[in-house]
């Protein structure tokens, strides 16, 4: 089997059993779907909201993908600071790390408040907030590290510190970039559901498995967590591509 064929096949074996042993475990305890829904449970719940599914992951996963992409313009500008500066360094990662230490669960309702009626707009900032972070963190570290010689020697060639960072920091600081990326991926998918649960007349997959909560539609609220986990992998896997076109250079095979 080729390296191709492995990537391929070894999350779909990983998937398949694991539904599989979803499957067998309610089966097995005869949970009812009301406590715990099986993947068949959720076959019916696809087929009968097919096109609210289709609807609702579209609106969740476009302001995903706005949010994601303000986390990366916003945090590589702030990682550059922080890497370049280490004045800013220093000013810059207690605050960074003090809000990130607040739980954002708690700031979703606030946010939403202040910006009601505004859905699109506040989904796409709670998503940034939580997302940021680590990429801002990780181009900072990159940065940060870049060894000193390098910069000297470019710059006694008359280098200004855009072909420095062109030349050697950016190559230097894409796999750091790209693995804080991938954790972004995730949190940014956490930050546009809890706003799509909490904001009145919310949107996006969060509005359906609210709409399952309040109707005690199980099924259809596992089926929302599935669809979930579906969107995130896919971003996730493009994420994977970009960087084997990027920072393919860095990856070692295993041993």
């Amino acid at each position: 089997m080729n390296d191709t064929a492995r990537k391929i096949l070894a999350p779909v074996i990983t998937i398949i059993l694991v539904l599989g042993l979803w499957e067998w475990a309610v089966w097995y305890n005869e949970l009812p779907n009301y406590r715990m829904a099986s993947p068949s449970d959720l076959i019916p719940a696809f087929t009968r909201y097919w096109e609210l599914f289709l609807i609702k992951s579209w609106e969740t996963l476009w302001r995903t993908v706005v949010g994601l992409g303000l986390a990366v313009v916003v945090g590589t500008l702030i990682g550059m600071v922080m890497g370049f500066s280490r004045v800013a360094r220093e000013g810059l990662y207690p605050i960074l790390v003090g809000f990130n230490a607040i739980p954002k669960a708690t700031v979703v309702p606030i946010v939403a408040l202040i910006f009601v009626g505004q859905h699109d707009f506040n989904t796409i900032l709670i998503a940034f907030m939580i997302s940021f972070f680590p990429i801002a963190v990780s181009v900072s570290i990159g940065l940060s590290t870049l060894e000193p010689e390098y910069r000297d020697i470019l710059r006694s060639l008359g280098a200004s510190n855009f072909t420095i960072f062109w030349k050697i920091a950016l190559p230097k600081t894409l796999p750091e970039f790209f693995g804080a990326l991938k954790v972004a991926v995730t949190l940014a998918f956490i930050g546009t559901n809890l706003m799509e649960i909490v904001s009145p007349h919310g949107r996006g997959l969060g509005d359906l498995f609210d709409s399952g909560r309040i109707s005690a539609d199980y099924p259809l609220m596992f089926a929302v967590l599935f669809a979930l986990a579906a969107l995130g992998i896919f971003l996730y896997y493009i994420v994977v591509f970009l960087e084997k076109i990027f920072a393919g250079w860095a990856e070692r095979p295993a041993g």
